[in-house]
């Protein structure tokens, strides 16, 4: 096969993703199948006796998910550690040693246990609150949870897993607070993001929301790309604020999770004649709502690209920087081994961006126009 570096290395990556989706539904398949959903159910909800009812409801379903949270990490683990570490290591795109990927992977498997656990516990609570509308009541959490982790995530996440600095190029810095004044979009400063010491790939970003909100300009795109360059690319993580692209991410989210979890709920109610009080249903209820979940991303990702397509023209508009644009598009597509020209059927299901050379010549068709 005639196939370039970066078309490999996606395929490779692609094929390791479903792998580790595929070990996993294995898991819940058999957990449900084998007899061993109903004993795990019994066993926590007998030791969830020992507490008042409430407690001992919400103790049961937070040790279930838990114990099937586990399962999953454990037997999608192997292709995990392919994609992330082995994969981007062989592609020159990992600069971390392997204790640090694994203690990145446990600090990130031990928050999502913790936020396992509030939404199993929550979720219970839901069901036993009103047993035919839980779905609708969970995705009102669901979406008041992504909101404060929005908020919370430059503060409390992100520096649990990259150092940050003020920037001290000042004048960079005084470029960037600027172009952040012409988009009126207020920030609280401009921080270094210390993504070297883990890969290779460059970036910038901006995180946050209302106080919270800042701007993050890596260590390797300080490295080696001009200051025209960096603007135009900051001017591009703008426009999704100017554009509200995070609320309205959010709310597509919140409607393909209304979605997911009315499946679990119909599923287990219209399939199986029980309910989602039914600890032992809850891997299918999982399956269900992760099908409907997978299928509903290709929407996600016309909806994402046709963002990604208004913040190029926001970012020319507002900085006219055209040249800038296209050397930056050309420098990380490279740098960060973008996929070139993936097939219709990958370009469509997967890519949450346009490819590089989609971007440069929509930015030349603005310059000319």
């Amino acid at each position: 096969m005639n196939e370039d570096r970066a078309a490999r290395y996606h395929r490779l990556r692609r094929r390791a993703a479903l792998a580790s989706t595929i070990a996993g539904v294995a898991w819940l398949v058999a957990l449900g199948a084998g007899g061993w959903s109903r004993a795990l159910a019994a066993w926590t909800m007998g030791a969830g006796r020992m507490l008042p009812w409430p407690l001992g409801r919400a103790l049961a379903a937070i040790v279930f998910a838990i114990v099937v949270a586990a399962g999953w990490e454990l037997v999608s683990l192997p292709f995990v550690f392919y994609k992330t570490f082995l994969l981007d290591r062989k592609y020159a795109l990992s600069s971390e040693p392997l204790v640090t990927w694994l203690g990145d992977h446990l600090k990130a498997f031990g928050l999502g246990l913790a936020l396992t656990s509030v939404s199993a516990a929550a979720l219970s609570a839901a069901i036993r609150i009103a047993p035919a509308l839980w779905w609708a009541i969970g995705t009102g959490l669901f979406a008041t949870a992504a909101i404060l982790i929005s908020r919370v995530a430059p503060v409390a996440l992100l520096p649990l897993f990259y150092r940050f600095r003020p920037l001290d190029r000042d004048a960079l810095r005084e470029r960037l607070l600027t172009l952040s004044d012409r988009a009126r979009v207020p920030v609280l400063g401009v921080f270094e993001w210390g993504l070297g010491e883990k890969t290779t790939r460059a970036n910038a970003a901006l995180v946050g929301a209302g106080r919270t909100r800042r701007i993050l300009v890596s260590d390797t795109l300080l490295k080696d790309y001009s200051d025209d360059e960096i603007e135009v690319i900051l001017a591009h993580e703008l426009a999704h604020h100017v554009h509200h692209d995070l609320w309205t991410g959010l709310i597509l989210e919140t409607l393909t999770m209304a979605l997911a979890l009315y499946a679990a709920h119909a599923v287990v109610v219209n399939v199986r004649g029980a309910t989602a009080s039914d600890l032992a249903e809850w891997p299918l209820m999982i399956l269900a709502g992760g099908a409907v979940s997978f299928l509903l991303r290709p929407l996600a990702n016309a909806w994402s690209r046709h963002n990604e397509r208004r913040a190029d023209r926001f970012a020319l508009k507002l900085t006219g920087r055209e040249a800038a644009f296209v050397s930056a598009m050309r420098r990380l597509g490279a740098q960060n081994l973008a996929e070139a020209r993936p097939s219709p059927p990958v370009f469509w299901f997967f890519h949450t961006h346009p490819t590089i050379e989609q971007r440069i010549a929509a930015a030349k068709t603005f310059e000319a126009a």
